[in-house]
Formats: C-alpha cells, sequence, structure tokens
C-alpha cells in the first residue's frame, strides 16, 4: 500500500497561505505572501527533492495545481526538478477544472474524492505526494489519509491565513525527524500514530 505524505512550508502558528509569492494567494485578503523567503537554505531544496524522489504520483488541490503547472510546464527539459515534476503522475482534485490537460501527466478527480484517494493508496508504488493544497489537505486529515507530515516550520507566526489542520480534528502524530537549519526553520517529519 502506498503512503500519503503531506509536505508543507508552515509558521508557528499553522499558516501555510501564500508561502512562495506576494500575489500567490490573497484570498480573505491574506496580505503577507511570500514568507517563506527570507529563510531560504539549500537543504529546503534538498529535502524535498528526497521526497520527491520517493513519490510516484502528486496529488493536489486545484489552486496549487495550477500555480505549479503554471511554473513547471513550460520550462524546458534538462532542469532536475523541473523534470521530475512535469514527468510526474499528477491528480488535480477540483468541481471547477472540466480538463487537467494545462499540465502533462495530470488526471483530474471531480468527485468522491475520499474513495478516489483510498483507491490511489491501494495501488503498487511509491509515495504519493502533496504540498500546498490547503483545502485538500484538511480533507484528507479529517478522513485519516495522510500517514506522515513532513514539515518546515518557520520562526515567524502571521496571526491569520490558511491553516494545515482541519478545525476539532484531533491527530495523534510521532515525530521520527527534526533539525533544524541555520535560518531558524525547522525541519519536522511526524507520522501518524498507530
Amino acid at each position: 500500500m502506498r503512503e500519503l505524505i503531506v509536505a508543507e512550508f508552515i509558521t508557528l502558528d499553522g499558516v501555510i497561505q501564500a508561502p512562495g509569492g506576494a500575489d500567490e494567494d490573497t484570498e480573505g485578503g491574506f496580505k503577507h505572501g511570500g514568507w517563506t523567503q527570507p529563510y531560504w537554505h539549500d537543504d529546503i531544496g534538498a529535502h524535498l527533492f528526497e521526497a520527491m524522489s520517493q513519490a510516484d504520483a502528486l496529488l493536489l488541490g486545484r489552486k496549487t495545481w495550477q500555480i505549479h503547472g503554471g511554473a513547471f510546464e513550460p520550462m524546458p527539459g534538462g532542469d532536475p526538478f523541473g523534470d521530475v515534476m512535469n514527468n510526474i503522475r499528477k491528480y488535480v482534485v477540483s468541481t471547477t477544472l472540466k480538463s487537467a490537460s494545462a499540465w502533462r501527466n495530470s488526471t483530474l478527480i471531480s468527485d468522491n474524492v475520499v474513495e478516489a484517494v483510498h483507491q490511489l493508496k491501494q495501488q503498487s508504488g511509491k509515495n504519493i505526494f502533496v504540498d500546498g493544497s490547503s483545502v485538500l489537505v484538511q480533507v484528507l486529515a479529517q478522513n485519516d489519509l495522510v500517514d506522515e507530515y513532513s514539515l518546515h516550520v518557520y520562526p515567524l507566526v502571521l496571526g491569520g491565513g490558511k491553516r494545515l489542520y482541519p478545525e476539532g480534528k484531533r491527530l495523534n502524530l510521532t515525530l521520527v525527524e527534526a533539525s533544524p537549519l541555520p535560518t531558524g526553520v525547522v525541519f519536522m517529519r511526524y507520522r501518524r500514530a498507530a
């Protein structure tokens, strides 16, 4: 059975919204986009590349899929991370998209998300990797579908924004790895407790 790994950049107060850029996601009046940039360290990229090498599928919400696809689809071959992102099998969860043709190797999941993810996990293969996708990750957590959280925890509090965990859901997790980076970010991996 495949495992589902959720990887996120997250603040100390649990915010995952718009880590990459000022205009990435301003929904709800969010004004703090790009909050990860001052804390970059090459180990962050190494952690992501390692996790991606252990996956053969991406599961993404519509907005994250569109952002990633817009960045990676036009890239010419030869970029190590771009090649991985473009060639991996992708599943996009959306009730508004009519097609997943905007980014190669993508399949649309438009209904019965929980059942579709159960089926993906039952297939043989490597891990299923999820990042961003704030609505989707809460559905996955609510339905106990996440096997591991791979988190880069940033040393700041934003006071509001989209959160990783659903309101009212208790999750018992076991720490399997923790390593601080020189920029103040702490990389932590948590597995769902048995």
